[in-house]
């Protein structure tokens, strides 16, 4: 296929194309979804989503863009609705602990990402589908309790996450793809009508209450990617989770809105594609789960997923090779427009900015052999060591690999050592985290185990895990907050 390009409106609507129906049909499907249609296989990925999604949410907390949204909070005051993970106890109203749990999640690029279906969805550029609902949940589940006089349960959080996941994932499927090409955030945009519906489910809103609900977020979804490499870009998904818990809470107070927002010639698709194909997706909500077809790729690595195949095509050869840090001359990342663009950072000074910069990616592979937690530090990027090798690291456009198409992550690692030889390694689909070759349970229990590094102890990790993989049996889905405080 060829590529397309930012210019071409690929999935543009034609005059009289039928732009109608999709938030009906997410409304319905959202209202009307119970836990028995939750099948073993959705059920097992949705746990591993929670672990990842828990994970990095954990792993967040202690980031250093935390650090003034703590404050913010803090100095705001307010009710004390919901507890703040991580916080040793501390509550918030449900919409700023939706903030915090959000941001946190997205803090350092960690989480899942959705795997594109239709024809011409350059793929990885969809959104993060597991954060903002989650956040949602988690806020809202302390609020019902509080309102109820008894706990939310496993099965009731686990239906309203995935409602929310899987209205999202099929909205970000159905919108032009430009969305994201123009400068969009799809993880902030879409990633509110995640929260909205699964906030809408939690607290029991029908379909019309669930329409609306949407029909407020569409007015509040926001997030550009000119915030990409700052504190900025994971305030996107935090207000995409506060913003939809917000558009809940609205509707179940009386608050109206358009219950047809994403349809029409001013619906969300039209504005902010500029349009799209909602017949795609507008019979297919559940049919199959997104989660489960075409699926999500849990990340090894805290950056963006663009970068994962390179990065994993240079370890690969780095071990296959022999060749150490000494032996290094010179990096050449050679890829298309789709890899190339949205990684912005030609040197990274901060950890923000290394993970949009193919230099300090590269070189942490190159100086540690891996690229995780304790690598995404201010004092790791600055460090004499890593600026002098990102000065060996550069990207070139490639037209061959350009003509090849962005329905795959392409890329060819070239590298020059300094005894004069030239070795060279394709990136392809089997790398790790691709639904070719996803990460195991194992792996994902390890990646949780890497985010909780230094704020759980080993018995407080395992008891989280148990406590995940048991969800469906819990009773009490907020006490997993209790388990996350690591200020406790």
């Amino acid at each position: 296929m060829t590529a397309p390009t930012p210019s071409q409106d690929v999935h543009a609507t034609a005059p009289g194309e039928d732009l109608s129906g999709l938030t009906a049909a997410a409304a319905q499907f959202a209202a009307e979804l119970s836990f028995d249609d939750l099948d073993a296989e959705v059920l097992q990925l949705s746990k591993r989503c929670l672990i990842d999604g828990l994970g990095v949410m954990l792993a967040g907390s202690e980031q250093p863009g935390m650090a003034p949204l703590e404050s913010f909070i803090q100095a705001e005051g307010g009710a004390a609705q919901s507890r703040l993970l991580g916080l040793g106890g501390r509550r918030a109203a449900a919409t700023r602990a939706a903030l915090w749990a959000g941001t946190a999640g997205h803090a350092m690029d960690w989480d899942d990402t959705q795997l594109a279906e239709g024809p011409g969805r350059p793929y990885g550029l969809l959104m993060h589908p597991t954060v903002p609902p989650l956040a949602a949940a988690l806020s809202v589940c302390d609020l019902v309790a509080a309102e109820e006089g008894r706990p939310v349960d496993g099965r009731r959080f686990l239906t309203a996450f995935n409602a929310g996941f899987e209205v999202a994932c099929k909205i970000a499927e159905a919108i032009n793809p430009d969305h994201y090409m123009r400068g969009f955030h799809t993880s902030g945009t879409i990633g509110t009508f995640a929260a909205a519906t699964t906030a809408a489910k939690l607290i029991g809103l029908d379909a019309g209450g669930v329409a609306r609900a949407l029909g407020v977020a569409a007015s509040m979804a926001g997030g550009i990617r000119a915030g990409f490499g700052t504190m900025t870009k994971p305030l996107h998904v935090g207000r995409a989770a506060e913003n939809g818990v917000t558009a809940a809470l609205l509707v179940r107070g009386g608050f109206t809105a358009n219950e047809e927002a994403l349809d029409g010639k001013w619906g969300y698709l039209a504005v902010a594609g500029p349009g799209g194909e909602p017949a795609l997706v507008r019979e297919r909500f559940g049919r199959p789960f997104t989660m489960l077809s075409p699926g999500v790729s849990i990340k090894p690595y805290p950056s963006g997923v663009l970068t994962h195949p390179s990065m994993d095509a240079l370890l690969f050869l780095l071990r296959d090779e022999g060749v150490t840090a000494d032996d290094v001359a010179r990096v050449t990342l050679r890829a298309g427009r789709n890899v190339l663009g949205p990684i912005r950072y030609r040197i990274a000074k901060t950890e923000l900015e290394g993970k949009f910069s193919f230099a300090f990616l590269l070189a942490a592979i190159i100086l540690r052999g891996r690229c995780g937690k304790a690598e995404f530090t201010d004092d790791f990027v600055a460090s004499p060591e890593c600026q002098a090798m990102q000065q060996k690291v550069e990207t070139a456009f490639d037209q061959q690999i350009e003509d090849m198409g962005w329905d795959r992550i392409r890329s060819r690692v070239v590298v020059e050592t300094t005894d004069g030889r030239t070795l060279e390694h394709w990136a392809d689909e089997n790398y790790r985290g691709s639904p070719h070759n996803p990460l195991s349970d194992t792996d994902v229990e390890g990646k949780f185990r890497d985010c909780a590094a230094g704020l759980l102890d080993d018995a407080r990790v395992a008891a989280v895990l148990r406590a995940i993989w048991d969800f469906d049996r819990l009773e009490d889905a907020g006490s997993l907050l209790d388990q996350l405080d690591w200020r406790a």
